[in-house]
């Protein structure tokens, strides 16, 4: 008699540990009415594509260029309003937006884990001694 007490506490114990991944799951972790604050080029009114376009299908747009530019050669894109883009990570959409003002802080925000497109198209780290890994032989 006097061990049902332990064994109810126990019960209890175990199922909340059990369904605490569910409730974890339920509860908001983070606000998702604040969009990030991110800075826009100054110097630029017009993308290679409208921002819903953008907002919802830029990786799309980015693998298609990587593909046409490195695989076929194909190094121009003409937009929709008729201006003419080079498929460039770096040249092109890097020459107006800044990766951690822009980039870095939507993909926090939608909780994308560091796409690989920084593997090249980014400044190269510096090691301790000030010499660009790139640069060494």
């Amino acid at each position: 008699m006097r061990d049902r007490i332990w064994i109810i506490a126990g019960l209890a114990l175990f199922a909340v540990v059990v369904t605490a991944p569910f409730w974890s799951e339920r509860t908001p972790a983070k606000d998702l009415t604040k969009v990030p604050n991110l800075v826009l080029p100054v110097n630029q009114k017009d993308c290679v594509a409208p921002v819903s376009y953008m907002r919802a299908s830029h990786m799309v747009l980015l693998l298609r260029w990587r593909e046409e530019a490195v695989r076929q050669g194909q190094r121009r894109y003409v937009a929709f309003d008729g201006k003419v883009y080079d498929k460039s990570l770096t040249k092109t959409c890097l020459g107006c937006h800044n990766k951690e003002q822009f980039c870095d802080r939507c993909h926090t925000y939608a909780g994308v884990s560091g796409p690989y497109c920084w593997n090249c198209h980014n400044q190269p780290q510096t090691n301790v001694a000030g010499i660009s890994p790139r640069s060494m032989p």
